[in-house]
This record gives structure tokens, C-alpha cells and sequence, in this order.
């Protein structure tokens, strides 16, 4: 089992595609391919389901990728100690949801590259269900999260941006005009939601003290599928402010004003306790905290 070997596994297990694992590393595929070939020989065990075009990492292939990642990352620990190495290089690979990838993260990750070029950026998306995971599990340096707080014992998590929550409305709903709105008006209708996790958990327990209970909803895995069927009149949407500061405005959509109910979740940044901060997440982390302020 050689270094080599490890990285070719890891970028794969990332990517989840030999061609495209291929490009990152400046390899020719089949070059990649044997390796995963040799190192399953070796090891007696399939490391990836091949499924047509697809990739999966198999139950062998999701452990060998946790210590390949202690493996690699003690490797460049020691690279760093050794040669003293204070100039972030290296590849870093992030997750975020959707929202933050459209909203927030533009303007960081373009600030990063431009700074620290040397720097290779992989980015994920990540689930409304456990953004945390990929951190957890070692398969990505940092993740971020737009959520209440979270809290876990093996995971750094840093509050960034308070982020308000809204209710919304198409503009020719028939609450669309209303002042102020009694949690009681929203009986009945539909609910236009992500899927279990994340801020809609925040939503059902507030209906839900109140005796408002969700018995008609869809369910979305895209943000921007909840916004355009919610213009399209197709029911409320609960979701952040940031997403739909432009549809607001031009009155696409109508916030509805709960009274005394305020919804609010945050942007947050997240990575493992015992994870060694190379000068490239150093850097990557320091720069999260510049731009992504409240």
C-alpha cells in the first residue's frame, strides 16, 4: 500500500468518478484505475461499487477511506513540521447546502482563490439532513451548515451570520395583504418545505405548540424549487431571508409577519477536533471569518 495509492483512493472516494479524479491529479485514467485495482488486490476487498457511469464506495471502501484520511493528513503534518512550510498549498475540500452555496460563499471562495492560488478547492454539497457528516467522517476538511446551533462532541463549530427566517407567501395568496397573521391561518394550507432536517424542523415545532399540525406539504431537496413553485402559486415556503431578498423586493413574494414569532437559524462553519489545521484551512478558516460577518 504506497502514498500514492491513498491519495489516488481518496480523491476518487471525494469525486466519486475515476475521470474526474483523474483530471484533478494530472493522471490518465487508466493510470487510476490500476491503482484502485492494486490496491483492492492487495487488500482482497472491492473498494467502489462501479454502477454503469456511477461510483459508490463500498463498506471496505468508506473504512479505508477514514484512515487514509488520518493517513494523509499525518503525512502532510509531518511535511509541514519538517520543512517548516508556513505557505498554504495542498487541496482542501469543503461541503456547504445549497443556500449558502448560492448566497454565501460566492464572494469567499472568489476572495480565497484570487489570494491563494496554489490553493486546490474541492466543494460538495452537502444535505439538509446532516451537514456535519463529511467532517465526521474525515471525507472533507470543512463543512458549513445554515441551521441552529449545533452542537457535537467531536466536531468545532463556529457561529458566522445570524440568518432571519421568513414565511412566504406568492403575492395574490389571500394572506398576502394581511398586517399581521394568526398562526391559525395557516391551517390547511400547503407547505412548500426541505426535507425532514434543518430549518423546517424549526417551523413544525412552532405550528405545532400552537396545535397547527402539517397535514398537507411537498417536499424539496432545492431551495430554488421551493421559490419558484411558491411564485408559481403553489403554496407557502418557509426560508431564509437571504435567499429571497431580490423576490421580496419586487414582490414576487410576501413575507407574513407572525407577530411575537421571530425564526432565526445561522450560518456556521464546522470541522473535526482532532483534524491538524494545515496552513491551508488556517487560511481558508481566517478568510470565513473576514467576509462572513455579521
Amino acid at each position: 500500500m504506497e502514498l500514492r495509492q491513498l491519495t489516488t483512493f481518496r480523491m476518487v472516494a471525494t469525486l466519486l468518478s475515476f475521470s474526474r479524479a483523474a483530471e484533478s491529479l494530472n493522471y490518465v485514467q487508466s493510470s487510476v484505475t490500476t491503482q484502485i485495482q492494486v490496491l483492492e488486490e492487495e487488500l482482497g476487498v472491492r473498494l467502489f461499487d462501479r454502477l454503469g457511469k456511477r461510483v459508490a464506495l463500498t463498506d471496505a471502501g468508506k473504512r479505508l477511506l477514514q484512515y487514509s484520511e488520518r493517513i494523509l493528513q499525518l503525512v502532510d503534518e509531518a511535511r509541514s513540521v519538517v520543512t517548516n512550510e508556513e505557505v498554504p498549498g495542498g487541496t482542501l475540500t469543503i461541503t456547504a447546502p445549497e443556500t449558502l452555496c448560492s448566497y454565501r460563499l460566492p464572494a469567499l471562495l472568489r476572495q480565497f482563490r484570487a489570494r491563494f492560488p496554489q490553493v486546490k478547492l474541492i466543494f460538495r454539497l452537502s444535505t439538509f439532513v446532516d451537514p456535519w457528516r463529511s467532517v465526521s467522517e474525515g471525507s472533507a476538511d470543512i463543512a458549513f451548515a445554515i441551521a441552529e446551533p449545533i452542537h457535537s462532541n467531536a466536531l468545532i463549530t463556529e457561529i458566522l451570520i445570524p440568518e432571519p427566517m421568513l414565511i412566504l407567501a406568492p403575492h395574490d395568496h389571500r394572506l398576502s395583504q394581511s398586517s399581521v397573521i394568526d398562526p391559525m391561518d395557516l391551517e390547511g394550507e400547503t407547505f412548500l418545505l426541505t426535507e425532514i432536517g434543518s430549518y423546517r424542523n424549526i417551523l413544525e415545532r412552532a405550528l405545532n405548540d400552537v396545535g397547527v399540525h402539517l397535514t398537507i406539504n411537498l417536499d424539496f431537496s432545492s431551495v430554488e424549487a421551493i421559490k419558484q413553485c411558491a411564485m408559481a402559486g403553489m403554496g407557502i415556503a418557509f426560508l431564509p431571508a437571504v435567499t429571497v431578498t431580490t423576490d421580496v423586493a419586487q414582490g414576487r413574494l410576501v413575507a407574513l409577519n407572525w407577530e411575537g414569532h421571530n425564526f432565526q437559524i445561522y450560518t456556521q462553519v464546522m470541522w473535526h477536533k482532532e483534524k491538524w489545521i494545515s496552513p491551508a484551512i488556517a487560511a481558508f478558516l481566517a478568510m470565513t471569518r473576514e467576509v462572513l460577518h455579521p
